[in-house]
């Protein structure tokens, strides 16, 4: 698998470049990518079928000039930015291994098996969380995850909190419209966690598990910028819903 240490300058092309990846895995053109990306500033990420009006704080975002961005991949809103390293797997699927349990548990199960090498007790948790118990015994989110699946390929991409600033996550983003039983109804303040670890630390191990090692250095940039141009930059999808 390739490797991809990259963030675009523009929030909604780092967007871009992770549908431009699949994209690519599609045509046959790559054999599999991981990447990571973190940007410098927070913005808001909103899944494919999400309504802003029920997930997100929009006049917040704008008075903080925070951007609200539309993925293609599914699940609810997210809040990224400095301290919230973000992955992206993306790799060719056979007819056969199209059961979308079965893609949740073959990515999350090497996340959680890369993150434990770290010596953090990180558990699966609803159908795509990753999470772990703090010293009060509640169980708390620290990754949260989503899936595209594609002809002949799927997009895997998902947020790991190390170092973020975790109250942001209220102020932009209100309780969720629907959320996994082991939440308890909780608040974003007593549900969310950062990894005592670094993204350095993260990314190694996760490479490692993947056996990514090879830089892939002719990314698609091309196909990218015309998604970026036709798509993630527009009001038509980013407020689509």
């Amino acid at each position: 698998m390739h490797l991809l240490n990259l963030t675009l300058d523009q929030p909604a092309a780092n967007l871009a470049l992770d549908e431009a990846l699949l994209h690519l895995c599609e045509q046959g053109e790559s054999a599999g990518v991981l990447r990571f990306w973190e940007t410098a500033e927070p913005m808001v990420v909103v899944g494919r079928a999400s309504r802003i009006v029920e997930e997100v704080h929009q006049q917040e975002c704008q008075h903080r000039l925070v951007p609200v961005l539309r993925r293609i991949s599914g699940g609810l809103s997210i809040v990224t930015g400095p301290g919230c390293l973000m992955y992206t797997v993306v790799e060719p699927v056979a007819p056969h291994q199209t059961d979308i349990d079965g893609l949740h548990q073959r990515v999350l199960d090497k996340m959680v098996h890369a993150i434990r090498g770290l010596g953090l007790p990180i558990e699966r948790a609803g159908t795509s969380d990753l999470t772990i118990v703090g010293g009060d015994g509640h169980r708390r989110k620290v990754s949260g995850n989503s899936l595209r699946l594609g002809r002949g390929a799927y997009l895997y991409h998902g947020t790991l909190l190390y170092d973020f600033d975790l109250p942001l996550i209220p102020t932009l983003l209100k309780q969720p419209p629907r959320a996994p039983e082991y939440r308890d109804g909780r608040s974003h303040d007593d549900f969310i966690a950062n990894l005592p670890t670094t993204a350095d630390q993260l990314r190694q191990a996760i490479a490692q598990e993947w056996d990514a090692s090879e830089q892939f250095s002719s990314w698609p940039r091309d196909k990218m910028e015309a998604l970026l141009a036709t798509k993630y930059k527009l009001d038509e999808w980013n407020r689509s819903r």
